[in-house]
């Protein structure tokens, strides 16, 4: 079977596809590909082609996604289907850029745990009795990616280009999923993303905010095995 590369979102590894990677190991190969090592979306999708498969199902969630439809843009040819997550496919606005600025001088002060719990994580999730458990695991994957790579990350999606254009080019099976409270994501970028790509299901996910894998992993799986059968 063709394999699932996975790209996980901002200060996110292997841990954001826990529910996944349980569910789906066993029937298919799975990579993961993170995204830390460069300061802009099109030097983080060129790494990933660089060692990825010829073919493969591509599935990125936030930040991760916004990779993910530049490895489309680089190479269409390789994405055999494209799952996107609580995700954005338009550039960053100057507004968002700007709040950027102060959080990455506190972070190369050393303030990286106090900008992940009071300025990141409150926006990620809805309510509900995982909150706090999948709160405590998005600071733990922080603490272990660290400040650096929070800078490059930061620094790529402040230049991160639209990518409308790049979706409606794309004919594969596509799942476009995010959490009904998604916050940061909301739902109606979801429905742009879905009106582009011409051969789209979009998934809704209920009682989920910015990370339906972890706050709803039955219902996100159920889509992904829909979307890889397709």
């Amino acid at each position: 079977m063709i394999p699932l590369v996975l790209i996980p979102g901002m200060m996110c590894d292997a841990r954001l596809f826990g529910p996944q990677i349980d569910s789906f190991s066993a029937d298919m190969p799975i990579i993961l590909a993170p995204i830390n090592d460069h300061d802009t979306v099109a030097a983080l999708a060129a790494d990933i082609l660089s060692w990825t498969p010829d073919r493969f199902a591509l599935a990125g969630l936030s930040m991760g996604g916004i990779v993910a439809m530049e490895v489309l843009r680089q190479a269409p040819e390789r994405v055999e289907r494209l799952a996107l997550l609580d995700t954005n496919p338009l550039a960053e606005t100057d507004e968002v850029k700007a709040r950027r600025e102060p959080q990455i001088a506190k972070v190369r002060a050393g303030g990286l745990c106090g900008v992940m719990r009071d300025e990141m994580t409150p926006n990620y999730l809805t309510g509900g009795p995982r909150r706090d458990a999948i709160l405590d695991l998005c600071m733990a994957m922080a603490e272990t990616i660290g400040g650096a790579v929070f800078i490059r990350q930061s620094r790529a999606l402040q230049t991160r280009p639209d990518q409308q254009g790049t979706l409606h080019t794309f004919g594969g099976p596509s799942l476009v999923l995010c959490g009904r409270d998604d916050a940061l994501c909301p739902v109606q970028r979801h429905e742009l993303m879905a009106s582009l790509l011409p051969n789209a299901v979009l998934e809704i996910v209920e009682n989920a905010g910015h990370l339906p894998t972890l706050e709803q992993p039955e219902t996100t799986n159920a889509a992904l095995r829909r979307w890889l059968e397709a």
